[in-house]
């Protein structure tokens, strides 16, 4: 995902995916800036927005309609995988371990009947004690197999499971069978404070071989695999609408919702569909869409602070940006301010430039890691394209050796404010002397862009699904980590990161991780740009979905309050 994220799409597209929220019946984080009137906050927002009701409050029945569908890659824990799949995921499999919009850890009570964590010599054991109901719908038990084979899968021990973290389950080093069955035993190298971000969902074991965690879920469904609330109740491969409806082999709480359907649309057309009464939200990134969303007959505008953030990755493979000082060059000419006004024209918002990868402004250990490496500054990218022997052509592009130093960049969808985004940076790139070609593509090939790193510049973002930013060091900027859109890294790099993760201390460890994040940023190939505010178009009395943060809501929890 990112999870830590999961990879979302690009601006619009990204917020259109589905809303999460909490199943909290209160808490709201803190309001810790956002108008845009007045100066720049000096955090970003992380109010929350999202009509938190407890279970009892919410009525039995009713239909839930949003824009959604499966992804290319339905399996959360693959590196092909994106924010959509995530969402979809969490609607059919075992939510075993959520967090609050603060982060808090929240363990459910259908899955876990006991959590024990210790620490002997140095090194950590988790003892999970699975919910002695608790089975896949195929019949096979959640026990012990199921945390093991979540671990196999992801531990990077074999290199032909195309997972998307391996750090955290790397540093495990055994995980057997405890008093019984449904016991299971997690034996740590060290200590990880971040543990429970690894088993926030289970994999079932027939779901965890190779073939299948890689195949089984690219563009399908398999419902037996789940467990849940909810299982699949169609699933149309041409259209891509995908409807939910409540799993009569769940043995918790039963789903307040008759039916939560998927409807597979364009982020445009979502917007359309919600001021038609078809779809119970639309979000939105843009002022021309809050004004589009606001106003329709029973809804409401919910608007919180955001655990998006959109950078731009630039490809280190691709032949005219191999050399780092072209890369330098090229970010030195972006002026972050520009692209920020640009995304919050009209939203009544503004936002201190995001500082890191991992971590938000509002969060504790945030260090402003980008500003330290990273300045804005356009004579000193002309200097260094001159000194690295590329010289301005007869219409400024610069040339060496008969090539022209023109970046591809690869824009999805036809949404104006991409479009005004991507010209803005061929404005700021062109007086350095670098051609921007927009090449336009297909929202539909977002995955494939990605996993074909077929791009030299592209904007992309990620959604933090938890507050633990640190462990996600490596996903980000590992040297064979498949989430590392860019291509750099080094191995050296590789054993700082690894070595990181076994610090014990969450203070410190993220300390370090702030330290190394800076030697990586140094290869200019990464530029966080914005977060931006979560807007949210939502019918009146719907229950627990909106701006949460780190809120995730059990799905038996969403639905009409009474």
């Amino acid at each position: 995902m990112r999870p830590r994220t999961a990879q979302a799409s690009v601006l619009t597209l990204a917020l259109a995916l589905t809303a999460t929220a909490c199943s909290s019946s209160g808490a709201d984080a803190p309001d810790t800036g956002g108008s845009a009137k007045g100066s720049t906050p000096a955090v970003a927002s992380a109010k929350v927005d999202y009509n938190p009701q407890p279970y009892d409050n919410i009525k039995d029945g009713g239909t839930y309609t949003t824009p959604g569908t499966f992804d290319d890659q339905g399996n959360p824990f693959n590196a092909n995988a994106t924010l959509t799949a995530t969402r979809v995921w969490f609607w059919y499999n075992p939510d075993v371990i959520t967090y609050s919009p603060t982060g808090d850890v929240q363990y459910n009570p259908d899955y876990l009947s006991d959590v024990k964590v210790s620490v002997t010599g140095g090194n950590q054991r988790v003892v999970l004690t699975l919910n002695p109901k608790a089975a896949y719908n195929d019949g096979s038990p959640i026990d012990w197999r199921a945390v093991k084979a979540t671990w196999q899968a992801d531990n990077g021990a074999d290199k032909d499971y195309n997972a998307s973290n391996t750090e955290g389950y790397r540093n495990i080093t055994s995980v057997t069978r405890g008093a019984d069955d449904k016991q299971a035993v997690i034996n740590f190298k060290g200590v990880d404070p971040w543990w429970s971000s690894l088993f926030t969902t289970l994999l079932n074991p027939k779901a965890a071989t190779v073939a299948n965690f890689n195949d089984a879920y690219v563009k399908k469904a398999h419902p037996e695999w789940g467990a849940g609330p909810y299982t699949v109740g169609t699933f149309d491969t041409k259209s891509g609408n995908l409807t939910f409806v409540r799993n009569p082999k769940w043995w918790g709480k039963k789903g307040k919702l008759d039916k939560r359907i998927y409807v597979n649309l364009e982020s445009s057309a979502a917007i359309n569909a919600f001021k038609n009464g078809q779809v119970d939200y639309a979000t939105t990134g843009s002022a021309e869409g809050l004004r589009q969303i606001s106003g329709v007959a029973g809804t409401e505008i919910r608007r919180g602070g955001s655990p998006f953030e959109y950078s731009l990755y630039v490809n280190s493979k691709s032949a005219v940006l191999r050399d780092v000082r072209v890369r330098k060059a090229l970010l030195e000419s972006v002026d972050r301010t520009q692209i920020a006004k640009i995304q919050f024209q009209g939203l009544d918002y503004s936002e201190p430039l995001p500082g890191s990868a991992l971590l938000y402004s509002f969060q504790k250990g945030y260090e402003d890691n980008v500003s330290s490496v990273i300045k804005y500054a356009p004579d000193d990218a002309r200097k260094t394209l001159e000194s690295a022997g590329w010289k301005a052509g007869g219409d400024g592009i610069r040339e060496k050796a008969g090539t022209r130093l023109t970046v591809r960049y690869t824009l999805l969808g036809d949404d104006p404010l991409d479009k005004a985004t991507a010209n803005a940076f061929a404005a700021m790139l062109k007086p350095v002397g670098i051609g921007v070609d927009i090449k336009k593509a297909d929202e539909a090939d977002f995955s494939k862009i990605l996993s074909d790193r077929d791009f030299d510049l592209f904007l992309s973002g990620n959604r933090s699904t938890d507050p633990f930013g640190a462990r996600y060091l490596y996903q980000f900027y590992g040297t064979d980590s498949d989430s590392n859109l860019t291509g750099t890294g080094t191995p050296e790099l590789d054993k700082q990161i690894h070595a990181a993760s076994e610090i014990s201390d969450p203070a410190k460890q993220t300390a370090r991780a702030n330290a190394i994040e800076r030697e990586e940023l140094a290869q200019y190939a990464f530029l966080p740009l914005f977060s931006g505010p979560s807007v949210y178009g939502v019918r009146k009395g719907l229950a627990n979905v909106g701006a949460t943060i780190f809120g995730t809501p059990l799905p038996e929890t969403v639905g009409w309050q009474k």
